[in-house]
């Protein structure tokens, strides 16, 4: 496997697949023998990406409405998400980008890497089927939205507060509950209570994350 291929955490059977799938536009224009561009496997992987994350979600929330499903959907494919994707894999130094994108910081502008990441879900798919290509969504989309990480700007703790505020003399608070691990990878609990009942707990790498995660699934639990 290729050092890419290993962070991907899938071997290609056919491998120009992988190759096309990091191909941008501007490669292919300034050079014509160069093969395709990235473009067509983008679109496939869209539709890809769209069906294994509403397929998720219908699963994992079976009493969340349309509009919330629609709504998450749409947070979890959108350029900024897919663009965090691409930055784990540091798959901006892979793309075969031409001049100009190169000079003008291409490979780390989120329109291109985005578009990437959605290249690569077809090209696992087309080689190895919907199994793998969903796997790799899991581990690197799903996973992580699991873990209240996926949505940086997504503020949870407000979302919560707007729910509770719905009635009077509720008392919201966030009590730390541990943590854990060496200093340069340490893990913070914290617990989310109402009215002196326990919510839900969440974990994360910085206590403001496991609070946000804390009231990610409190929500679900209220709701």
């Amino acid at each position: 496997m290729s050092p890419l291929e290993e962070k991907i955490g899938y071997a290609f059977r056919n491998a120009s697949l992988l190759h096309t799938a990091l191909t941008h536009s501007s490669w292919s224009n300034e050079n014509r023998a160069a093969g395709p561009c990235n473009e067509r496997l983008e679109f496939l992987g869209d539709a890809v990406l769209g069906f294994v994350v509403a397929r998720y979600l219908y699963t994992r929330f079976p009493d969340l409405p349309e509009g919330r499903m629609t709504r998450l959907r749409a947070e979890l494919v959108c350029e900024r998400s897919l663009s965090l994707v691409a930055a784990d894999l540091g798959l901006g130094d892979s793309l075969l980008l031409g001049r100009g994108e190169e000079h003008n910081g291409g490979r780390t502008r989120p329109s291109i890497t985005a578009d990437a990441v959605e290249a690569v879900i077809a090209a696992i798919f087309l080689d190895g089927g919907i199994d793998p290509a969903a796997a790799f969504i899991r581990r690197f989309l799903l996973d992580h939205f699991e873990a209240g990480e996926t949505h940086p700007d997504r503020d949870w703790k407000s979302e919560l507060q707007e729910l509770v505020q719905r009635k009077n003399n509720q008392v919201l608070e966030y009590r730390p509950a541990g943590e854990s691990g060496p200093d340069h990878m340490k893990s913070f609990t914290v617990e989310v209570w109402l009215n002196g009942e326990l919510l839900a707990s969440g974990e994360g790498r910085s206590k403001k994350d496991a609070e946000q995660h804390a009231a990610a699934k409190a929500l679900e639990a209220l709701r």
